[in-house]
């Protein structure tokens, strides 16, 4: 069993808060982290049948069952549930009660934000980091085999072939999620979008140019990607929003939550396939972005991660707010290091003022340098800000 790093915050959270809520992609590992975090902890799953009719009929019976601790798993399923668990809660005066677990976030924080705001610890959970694989019999050597086999759990602990875990994920994913979550008559299409999106990570997300370049109109590309950020399949990292010129991009970039889907997508097989790909930059590039996003989630910390761009073509990969101060990294798929790999950390530093000590740059190589305008740190030891 790979621990995961989060499972102290949420235990540290249910001794302060009544409720905690835990998010993210399905099969991303949280009802296993619930569980043995809460072993005492009854358990009632959602996706049930009759244990959704009874606790939609009887919510106060459903409640009234488990005063001990209850783990409800999948909870967005109903909704109307949200607001007897808030009046229990706050009948009984207890912390840690309820355990909530969801794997589509805009409906699950809905009714949180509707029927808890105050009373729950809000966590999200995505697939295994490269940090919790460390040190485990799990742990790659080389940054494309991580990127091509992606960090879903069941890919380590049951070892499933991504060539077959993937195609499958997705077929569910279709037919299960993407009908809850929006009324799409033609899974076909929206499948084709998604392949779409995942030739598209690393860009600027346009959806003057998709609607362009695709059948699918402006209205139904933004819905359809509210499908992907909602149920964590992609996401859209914002600009970074202070002015230093006055001449920024305000558009966001897209990106996927796991790059083995993404690989999969794209019909990569294999990390060789990959570093002569002409995703390979692309795709290592969303590997590290995620990457810096899970460690700050699994420490229960907003992620905090921007771009930054500027009108004439000016770019930091990745801005990391942590503590007031910035920290911008640079990122490269190159195994060696250049000298104009650290351009744009030097025109940044100038404009911003941020000092090279906070300045990086993230490559696939194995060497630590210390250079004028940043350090450059290897994909598997990424810098922390502590």
């Amino acid at each position: 069993m790979i621990a995961r790093k989060l499972t102290l915050f949420i235990q540290s959270a249910a001794r302060t808060m009544p409720v905690v809520s835990i998010t993210g992609p399905r099969q991303s590992g949280k009802t296993t982290l619930i569980k043995l975090a809460f072993p005492d902890y009854a358990y009632a799953n959602l996706e049930n049948l009759p244990t959704r009719q009874y606790a939609r009929e009887n919510p106060i019976g459903f409640l009234q069952q488990y005063p001990n601790g209850l783990i409800i798993d999948e909870a967005q399923y109903v909704p109307e549930l949200f607001s007897y668990i808030q009046v229990e809660v706050d009948r009984s005066g207890r912390n840690g009660q309820y355990v909530l677990s969801g794997s589509q976030n805009f409906l699950l924080m809905e009714k949180i934000t509707q029927s808890l705001a105050g009373r729950v610890a809000v966590f999200n959970l995505l697939p295994f980091s490269t940090e919790e694989l460390n040190g485990t019999i799990h742990q790659l050597d080389n940054p494309f085999e991580y990127i091509v086999k992606g960090f879903y759990p069941r890919i380590y602990d049951q070892g499933t072939p991504p060539d077959l875990f993937y195609p499958s994920y997705l077929l569910t994913y279709l037919e299960r999620d993407v009908r809850l979550l929006k009324n799409i008559g033609d899974l076909a299409s929206f499948e084709r979008f998604v392949r779409l999106c995942a030739g598209h990570i690393g860009q600027i997300f346009n959806q003057t140019s998709l609607s362009n370049d695709t059948n699918f109109s402006q209205p139904t590309i933004k819905s359809w990607l509210s499908v992907l950020e909602t149920s964590f399949v992609a996401f859209l990292l914002p600009p970074y929003f202070r002015n230093f010129n006055k001449r920024l991009l305000k558009t966001p970039k897209l990106y996927f939550y796991d790059t083995g889907l993404a690989c999969s997508l794209l019909g990569i097989r294999s990390a060789s396939d990959l570093e002569i790909h002409p995703m390979r930059g692309p795709l290592f590039e969303n590997f590290i972005v995620v990457e810096f996003m899970k460690r700050r989630l699994n420490q229960g910390l907003r992620p905090n991660c921007y771009y930054w761009r500027d009108s004439t073509g000016n770019e930091i990969d990745l801005l990391v707010e942590d503590s007031s101060q910035i920290f911008p990294i640079e990122i490269k798929s190159s195994q060696t290091l250049k000298p104009d790999f650290f351009k744009n950390l030097a025109y940044f530093q100038k404009i911003s003022k941020t000092p090279p000590d906070q300045s990086f740059l993230v490559y696939a190589g194995t060497e630590h340098q210390n250079r004028i305008h940043g350090a450059a740190r290897s994909w598997n030891s990424l810098p922390t800000f502590d």
